[in-house]
């Protein structure tokens, strides 16, 4: 079809270009006049392709068409006038003329919201529903038949802005290309506007936007976004004209505490927070509002409001500097009328719109390798001076702007003060549970409550991978290179041992860990896993791979390795930390987004390592943590079809079960550390002391709660009663006690369910016919504490033997002098695979018996020797997949293979 397009704006644009996608003639482009010596993105579009462009300053004068405008129309023959927008009043004569008529964008679903400023109504009125219509113009104000129209949802916080970008710019393009197709299709509907529910609403201007503060917060916070970002909700306060930007009704967690700010007609003062301004109704409710546009046209922080202008500018680095003077060049493109663009030009004194405004962000964006700027920076910082400060702070990590509000538990422990997020860590945000739902979490050294923890939901469950989702997809995450991805995880390694005492006393108040030991291996480890796969961001390389050619042309074939997206990563309560480092760490490494759901009992070291990603300047929606129960947020995990991939360490029970929700649901990509029963032989050659010490610590090492523990040690005959003598007398020194004393050696079981569990497994070994040699028994005194444990006699039936304890408990077989392969047919007689060991001196028979244990790992004279270079995990019902180690990035990898001929 021959098309003439009338309109203006980005917008204009976009449909001009699709249409021409669509096989249609365009042949003119109506636009208006080039102001300040710019040119609408429209016109200048359709110069680029040679098509006529017109931009007439007025189409008619005393409501009579312009003859020559309409001569001009007229030579073109369009068969179809499409006006996507259009600010111009155009006769009917145009109108009119073509074959098909005219259509019309609208952004709103007509009959409601007439007449301009449609977008600000839609939100003026907390409408839930919005959209935009397609209609056939006639002589009415936006009163014709529909054509077309399509309704979105309308968020609780949305602006003009956000409504706009997500739904209404993007679909509208594709609903005008729609209409045209149905047209030239001979299919497009005439339904007559309804007139019951009408509505019109005048243009939304500066002096109308005022604010009335006799209302209920919720209408207080339309009015703001309705008016976000123009023209501007105002109200007077301290002797000038405010106006108010970025409001929100979830004020969830938030203390009216601060400094207060009178306005003269508000129910209740503001109240100046770190968080932003808080708002009160006439009902009493709470509002935020995030920034604040003084009188002079300065935006500022709303958390700012009182604080002095900054002089603490930074010093810009030889890099910083070039980047500068770059961004100084597109300023100086996008503002033609500035001879030089000086620390003092501001964008919108030099005549910027609000079309500039994008195309700066773009241009920066690009420059800048997708660093993650918003319109609203620009408004916050007008001038160019102003403006490099924010930019060069948002590339340094050091950006202000999105604070996030942590409503810290705080405890005196240790000689420390512990300050612990309490909430869900979801986009960036601590957040409270759906219906504010909490859980204790308990101090196992005395049963006391350490503090509530919000208890997630399957709603927050899917706000969490939402928000992963987006941050994949959309955000600065996808965006940067694998090295800055490999600096800002390296960053994360220095917070955290920066943080190490703190993570260390936490570890110790929830899980039971002795400090000295969580200090080294819960923390220690941690930090190191994150330092290793940082040093593999910019190492993950695909190979070129010689293929047939297909002559007379030839071929080139690439594997390129992706991350999978959202990951899923359930960890268990033994080792909170450094179970979720262990994951997480290569996970983010490949370059995915992930949603960590901590033990239920253990969640504060995770709530911790969350605010560590903030300061570490991850961006938002990379990592979400979500406390919870594991048959709600796990499953609801495991069936998420946008979750990518599960990463699973716990018991071999759930761990078939995420396997089929995985498969079921869709498909997903599993690795799964399950339980172990891992078997340790120690012939009568080998160094007894040493063998003694390392058996010791393979069965009590962190009491016992540790995946690949010893489960059954097997004693040569000669040797037996030797070293039974000395690991009872080696467990007669094990001091029990509080975890955080330095002198403890053995604290207390996890959680009491746990406890009860290690109680009655002794009681069936002993009922069962196992020698109970020691221990069996809860310590006498408050919390959840277990003796060490010694059970011998012990033959292959019986439950003791073939069953995980996960606590600290020596299970004892003898096996006959020289009989090795009898003693690896029992030692491999399990179903689980995890882990083993061997001692002897004989070379010989350490590389026999190691080739032969059907387990992941094999010790050889020495046990629980896990580094964060060699890959981990197990065989059988241990499961499969590996954490640690180049092999883990392959569980969060695909490899995509592509092939070329030229």
């Amino acid at each position: 079809m021959k098309i003439a397009v009338i309109g203006q704006s980005l917008f204009g644009q976009e449909v001009y270009c699709h249409l021409r996608k669509e096989g249609h003639e365009v042949v003119g482009v109506f636009t208006v006049p080039d102001k300040d010596g710019k040119a609408d993105p429209l016109g200048l579009e359709a110069e680029k392709d040679g098509v006529p462009v017109f931009k007439f300053p007025r189409w008619r004068a005393r409501g009579q068409a312009l003859p020559d405008v309409v001569s001009k129309y007229q030579a073109l023959g369009a068969e179809l006038n499409v006006l996507p927008f259009c600010s111009q009043f155009i006769p009917m004569e145009i109108i009119n003329a073509p074959r098909h008529g005219s259509i019309i964008y609208h952004p709103s679903l007509l009959p409601r919201h007439r007449g301009a400023s449609a977008i600000n109504w839609t939100l003026i009125h907390g409408d839930k529903k919005g959209g935009f219509t397609i209609f056939w113009a006639d002589d009415g104000l936006d009163t014709g038949d529909l054509l077309l129209q399509k309704e979105c949802e309308v968020l609780p916080d949305d602006t003009v802005s956000t409504l706009y970008n997500r739904f209404l710019f993007p679909e509208g393009i594709k609903g005008m290309v729609q209409a045209v197709r149905l047209i030239s299709e001979g299919k497009a509907p005439r339904l007559p506007q309804p007139e019951e529910g009408a509505t019109y609403e005048g243009i939304q201007k500066k002096e109308t936007a005022r604010i009335n503060w006799a209302q209920p917060a919720e209408a207080i916070h339309n009015w703001i976004r309705g008016n976000d970002k123009v023209p501007g909700a105002w109200t007077e306060a301290c002797g000038q004209k405010l106006t108010f930007f970025n409001s929100t009704l979830n004020t969830s967690g938030l203390v009216p505490e601060g400094e207060a700010l009178p306005i003269p007609e508000a129910h209740r003062p503001g109240v100046v927070t770190k968080a932003g301004l808080i708002l009160f109704g006439n009902d009493d409710r709470m509002l935020l509002v995030k920034n604040i546009q003084l009188e002079d046209g300065k935006m500022v922080p709303a958390s700012h409001f009182f604080r002095g202008a900054d002089s603490s500018a930074l010093e810009l680095t030889e890099a910083e500097l070039a980047t500068a003077e770059a961004v100084r060049s597109a300023w100086q493109r996008i503002l033609p009328n500035v001879l030089e663009v000086e620390d003092s030009t501001d964008f919108f004194k030099s005549g910027a719109a609000s079309v500039d405004v994008v195309r700066l962000v773009e241009e920066v964006k690009e420059l800048c390798d997708g660093l993650e700027l918003e319109n609203e920076d620009v408004y916050m910082a007008t001038t160019f001076g102003d403006f490099i400060q924010l930019l060069v702070r948002k590339l340094r990590g050091e950006d202000e702007e999105n604070e996030c509000i942590i409503d810290y538990v705080e405890r005196a422990v240790n000689k420390l003060t512990l300050r612990m997020p309490h909430q869900l860590f979801i986009g960036g945000m601590f957040v409270d549970a759906e219906g504010a739902k909490t859980y204790d979490t308990i101090n196992p050294t005395d049963g006391s409550v350490i503090c509530q923890v919000s208890l997630a939901q399957v709603s927050d469950v899917d706000k969490a991978v939402a928000a992963a989702k987006d941050a994949f997809e959309n955000g600065l995450w996808g965006k940067i290179s694998a090295r800055d991805r490999g600096r800002l995880l390296y960053r994360l390694a220095d917070l955290m041992e920066q943080h190490q005492e703190e993570l260390a006393t936490i570890e110790a108040l929830d899980a039971g860990a002795v400090y000295t030991l969580a200090l080294k291996t819960h923390v220690g480890m941690s930090i190191q896993t994150f330092r290793y796969f940082a040093g593999w961001c910019d190492k993950i390389q695909g190979s070129t791979i010689p293929i047939n050619h297909a002559r007379p042309n030839r071929n080139l074939t690439l594997t390129r390795k992706e991350p999978v997206g959202v990951c899923g990563i359930v960890i268990p309560w033994n080792y909170p930390l450094m179970m979720l480092s262990w994951k997480t760490a290569a996970c983010l490494a490949a370059g995915n987004t992930v949603v960590i759901k901590p033990a239920q009992v253990t969640p504060l070291t995770a709530l911790k390592f969350a605010e560590l990603t903030l300061k570490a300047g991850i961006p938002k929606g990379v990592v979400n943590i979500l406390p919870g129960s594991g048959s709600l947020v796990g499953q609801r995990l495991s069936d998420h079809p946008d979750v990518r991939k599960i990463g699973f360490t716990g018991s071999t029970e759930v761990g078939k079960h995420i396997m089929k929700s995985c498969a079921l649901s869709n498909v997903k990509k599993v690795s799964l550390e399950l339980g172990g029963k891992s078997p340790l032989i120690i012939f009568a050659d080998c160094d007894l002391s040493k063998a003694v010490q390392m058996g010791m610590s393979s069965v009590f090492f962190n009491k016992g709660e540790n995946c690949i523990a010893a489960g059954r040690l097997f004693v040569e005959d000669s040797i037996h009663d030797e070293f039974v003598r000395k690991v009872v007398e080696e467990v007669g020194k094990m001091k029990i006690g509080n975890p955080l004393d330095r002198g403890t050696n053995h604290g207390p079981q996890n959680h009491q369910a746990h406890l009860r569990k290690l109680v009655e497994y002794c009681q069936r070994g002993v009922e069962e016919g196992a020698t109970l040699v020691c221990g069996g028994k809860q310590v006498p005194r408050p919390g959840f504490f277990f003796e060490p444990t010694v059970f011998t006699d012990v033959e292959d039936h019986m439950f003791v033997a073939k069953e995980e304890s996960f606590g600290p408990i020596m299970i004892i077989s003898r096996f006959a002098d020289g009989d090795t392969d009898a003693v690896l047919s029992r030692a491999n007689a399990t179903e689980f695979g995890l882990a083993s060991g061997v001692f002897t001196r004989d070379i010989s028979k350490a590389l026999y018996v190691s080739d032969k244990l059907q387990a992941g790992t094999v010790f050889v004279n020495t046990y629980n020797k896990t580094d964060v270079a060699a890959p981990f995990g197990g065989f059988k019902q241990s499961g499969f997949g590996k954490d640690l180690g180049e092999a883990a990035l392959n569980e969060y990898l695909r490899v995509k293979t592509v092939t070329f001929e030229y």
